[in-house]
């Protein structure tokens, strides 16, 4: 069995504000740690449902460099780095069997929800087939197109009722429960990666009972921008156009996988300032 584990970091338990996930802030270590310890809880639950399963970490968060590679559990390959094929999802493929979400938050726009976006501060919105979706959203379409069930996500609780919306059957773990952009009740560290390490053991057992995301094409999706200058950018992308309200980009997608790429582009473009 093949599974990836996809590592965010707003999710974790404890964190709540962004000098805790941000490189230049003062307590982005302490950040780190409990991102890596996590991702072992899951490692482990994974291991005990299925002791010869091939395991890959994929560091998820902002430059994907901030899993601590000499704590990460042994027994698990770490995927690492940008810029890289599916971004969030590199490592996934048909081979894999399950694809677990740890870490995660909610979209931009939702809330309450400890340091909700999607992709960065320039996206307000991206809507596939007339449905909003974030990095959760986007991300399980992306496994799904290939067949893959997301079988575990964990995060704040919005987090967890955003996946739960789209995937009923899917386990989830809210390890705080939200109060805003920069607040929660949070778990204990230690209770959140008993916890976490039970639900991956359990979601991996019942992975054939977890449907994947399927979404076909063709696909209409429109996107929010909160740069006019990333519009400009947007529209030099062949097939991409202003549509509807003044931040709002839109393409037709002839399948995800195509849809998934574009986004991400946007994402790219939306960092670019102008010179």
């Amino acid at each position: 069995m093949k599974l990836l584990i996809s590592v965010d970091m707003e999710g974790i338990s404890g964190i709540v504000h962004s000098s805790e996930t941000n490189p230049e802030r003062y307590d982005y270590q302490r950040g780190r740690e409990l991102m890596t310890a996590e991702a072992n809880a899951v490692v482990a639950g994974v291991l005990d449902a299925d002791p010869t399963a091939e395991v890959l970490v994929a560091d998820a968060h902002g430059t994907f460099r901030n899993l601590l590679p000499e704590q990460l559990d042994r027994r698990a390959r770490l995927v690492r780095g940008k810029p890289r094929a599916l971004n969030m999802l590199a490592g996934l493929d048909e081979e894999t069997d399950a694809a677990l979400f740890v870490g995660y938050h909610v979209r931009a726009g939702e809330g309450p929800g400890v340091l909700a976006h999607t992709m960065n501060g320039e996206i307000l919105d991206v809507r596939v087939a007339g449905r909003s979706l974030g990095e959760i959203g986007l991300n399980a379409a992306m496994a799904g197109h290939r067949g893959v069930p997301v079988v575990l996500l964990s995060g704040d609780d919005a987090a967890c009722a955003e996946l739960t919306d789209l995937v009923p059957e899917t386990v989830t773990v809210a390890v705080k429960e939200a109060l805003g952009m920069a607040a929660a009740v949070t778990l204990h560290p230690e209770e959140a990666r008993d916890r976490l390490r039970r639900a991956a053991a359990d979601a991996v057992a019942r992975r054939a009972e977890i449907p994947p995301l399927a979404l076909t094409g063709p696909l209409d999706v429109e996107v929010d921008l909160a740069s006019p200058h990333t519009i400009d950018l947007a529209t030099l992308v062949p097939g991409v156009s202003r549509a509807g309200g003044a931040r709002t980009v839109t393409f037709t997608s002839p399948d995800y996988a195509t849809a998934y790429r574009l986004i991400l582009l946007l994402a790219q473009l939306a960092m670019i300032k102008p010179a």
